[in-house]
């Protein structure tokens, strides 16, 4: 028994076993539910919010820009919440050691006068940790995070611990301040799926932050998921169907992001473009989207929507390009116009 679904309206139909149709019915109501609860504390912010929870149920971790203020850290706390995850924050800072995020060993004496090493874990070992302005810390700090990031686990004195499961990080940076920092490396920064720009709110969602955020009494979160159920999502997220249309548009938009085989009207302003792993990035991340939006299959329109938050992280412009005043947002929006 299959169900047929379409995911825009120049693709054609794909057949759905039930069991994924069943699967995604439970989700998209816990996603709704998800989505109704943080939307009750963060205000003005609804892409931020969507592009974030897309980043969790994908799989990946996200990089935050935006100045202070914009509710990066309260918006982290309520999806810690919402999403019924340990959540933990770190506040990066430049003599923060690996130590200080990992965990270190002590020596213990027991009764017995016994002495051996014991291993206290860091805040590492948390499902839903927050990196607090972390282009402050040194590299050798920002190493140690983005190692636990890749490979889910860390190593202390020989012996292997493992992270919780699932394990995500939201890091954020202040874009406006550049004294006592240390820029993240373009190797590391591939190790983020999205990179989320955090805007100004609009007039009328600020005057609601002054009328419910100063008074008496605040709002607050309540679980609307579980862990089991984000790790669930998950594994359907990687289930869903993903047409040839959009697999050729992830292609074309990655590969001509290129510095060689692209338009040399493009690529001669790059200094270098995303590997594979943005393919694989843009992939789960329409897939992701798609269900947040209450779809079974993405579409072209989501490959366009997410070029800019995939492949912003994962380009560098060449010096005569920025002294021409030419912006990594502006090239990848004319890749994404010859997409038709």
């Amino acid at each position: 028994m299959v169900a047929q679904v379409r995911a825009a309206e120049s693709n054609p139909p794909i057949n759905l076993d039930t069991g994924i149709v069943e699967a995604a019915e439970a989700a998209l109501g816990a996603i709704g539910a998800a989505r109704k609860e943080i939307g009750q504390v963060i205000f003005g912010q609804q892409k931020v919010v969507d592009l974030s929870l897309i980043t969790l149920l994908a799989g990946g971790h996200g990089l935050l820009v935006g100045v202070p203020g914009l509710a990066k850290t309260k918006l982290v706390e309520a999806m810690g919440t919402v999403l019924g995850l340990n959540a933990r924050r770190v506040q990066f800072t430049p003599d923060l050691m690996p130590s200080d995020i990992l965990g270190s060993e002590v020596l213990d004496e027991s009764p017995e006068g016994k002495r051996h090493f014991r291993f206290i874990k860091g805040p590492v070992f948390a499902q839903l940790l927050m990196a607090d302005e972390i282009n402050r810390a040194s590299p050798r700090t920002q190493s140690a995070l983005l190692q636990a990031m890749q490979e889910h686990h860390v190593t202390i004195g020989g012996e292997r611990y493992d992270l919780p499961a699932p394990f995500h990080v939201l890091a954020t940076q202040n874009p406006i301040e550049q004294e006592g920092t240390y820029p993240l490396p373009e190797a590391q920064l591939d190790r983020f799926l999205l990179e989320i720009d955090v805007a100004y709110p609009d007039r009328e969602a600020e005057r609601r932050i002054l009328l419910e955020t100063t008074g008496a009494t605040e709002h607050k979160p309540v679980q609307a998921m579980t862990a089991e159920t984000l790790m669930s999502t998950q594994r359907l997220v990687r289930r869903l169907p993903v047409g040839e249309t959009v697999v050729d548009a992830i292609l074309d938009l990655v590969r001509s992001a290129r510095p060689e085989g692209g338009d040399a009207a493009i690529t001669d302003k790059l200094a270098w473009g995303p590997g594979p792993r943005a393919s694989q990035s843009l992939t789960l991340a329409c897939r992701a989207r798609a269900l947040v939006e209450g779809r079974l299959a993405p579409s072209v329109d989501d490959v366009a929507a997410l070029a800019i938050p995939v492949l912003k992280h994962r380009i560098a412009l060449t010096f005569a390009a920025r002294a021409d005043g030419e912006t990594v947002e502006g090239i990848i929006a004319k890749l994404v116009e010859r997409l038709g």
